[in-house]
């Protein structure tokens, strides 16, 4: 049995106190070789990684401030470019109202024009109308002359009496004056 204990503290002395990181006695190594590991680190940080990534910081800033000054040029150019649509749209307004009483003004002297005409021929057809009508009206006259004479001349010759035409056209032209 004293070999079985023996070869069971050799075991535990071969594997000492158990991790190696916290043995008292590498402190100092571990404590150096931690201090050379975090300088190296840190002249590559500072000679290689830190300019780039600062090159790209002061690259991307001057990106965004090239695209906020270019962003402000075209809005300036979107507002200059909306007044001049503004105007041009006011221009137009104004040239479709100028165009719009061009046309009225026309179309008012086309009508002035027809009316005229219109006129000119009605009264044309009213002095005909009132030329046939007073032939109309002078041929029923003498109409209405001739059968008052042939009825009156009949009538007295009805009565037995004898009517001579003088006679009876000056009684009728007398009557029809009222």
């Amino acid at each position: 049995m004293a070999t079985k204990t023996q070869e069971l503290s050799d075991a535990a002395a071969e594997a000492g106190p158990g991790m190696p990181q916290l043995d008292f006695s590498t402190f100092s190594n571990q404590i150096f070789w931690l201090v050379v590991t975090l300088v190296v680190i840190y002249f590559i940080l500072s000679r290689f990684a830190l300019p780039r990534i600062g090159g790209a910081l002061a690259e991307r800033a001057g990106t965004i401030t090239n695209d906020l000054a270019e962003a402000e040029d075209l809005k300036q150019r979107a507002l200059e470019a909306e007044q001049a649509y503004e105007k041009a749209l006011a221009e137009a307004r104004a040239e479709a109202q100028q165009i719009n009483i061009a046309m009225r003004a026309e179309i008012q002297a086309q009508l002035d024009i027809e009316l005229a005409k219109a006129d000119a021929e009605i009264s044309a057809r009213t002095a005909e109308a009132a030329t046939a009508l007073a032939e109309i009206r002078d041929s029923s006259v003498n109409s209405v002359k001739d059968v008052a004479k042939a009825t009156a001349k009949e009538i007295v010759a009805a009565m037995g009496g004898k009517a001579d035409v003088k006679t009876v056209t000056a009684a009728v032209t007398s009557r029809m004056k009222g």
